[in-house]
């Protein structure tokens, strides 16, 4: 008999009216996967992405899926499930990008405290005529320099 794929929505909405005979997590090699009997046919939980059947890594993550769902009771077959090929999903692409979050968070907070510093200096400040002259002045003599 085919196993027949199932996604989140479906799954919730099945088990709110209680179409489910049977529940079965199934350890895979990578994880703990969810099958579900229903009008006996079997049907696997799937990403609702990819289509793939949605691995669960934590045995406890799952637990709580189905509680969350209203499914207390199930079976739990480990035969085929192999710790070792439980690894940690990585992703160094967003590792990169948390680390330039952080780098953009420490600029940000670097330069408001430059501005308040700024602001909280007592050092006289010039209005903009004074700046231009003063400027002006500068570029004259440079450009006397020069010659």
């Amino acid at each position: 008999m085919p196993t027949q794929h199932l996604d989140h929505a479906n799954l919730s909405r099945l088990a709110e009216t209680g179409r489910i005979n049977a529940t079965h997590i199934v350890g895979q090699p990578g994880g703990w996967a969810i099958q579900v009997d229903i009008d006996n046919q079997e049907h696997v939980l799937t990403a609702q992405r990819s289509g793939n059947v949605r691995l669960f890594k934590k045995l406890e993550t799952l637990v709580s899926y189905l509680h969350d769902l209203g499914i207390e009771r199930f079976e739990v077959d480990s035969s085929i499930w192999d710790p070792q090929q439980t690894a940690t999903y990585q992703r160094p692409d967003r590792a990169q990008a948390l680390k330039q979050a952080h780098e953009a968070s420490a600029y940000q907070a670097w330069f408001i405290e430059q501005v308040q510093a700024s602001r909280r200096d007592p050092s006289p400040a010039m209005d903009d005529e004074e700046v231009e002259k003063f400027f002006a002045a500068r570029r004259a003599q440079l450009k006397a320099k020069k010659r």
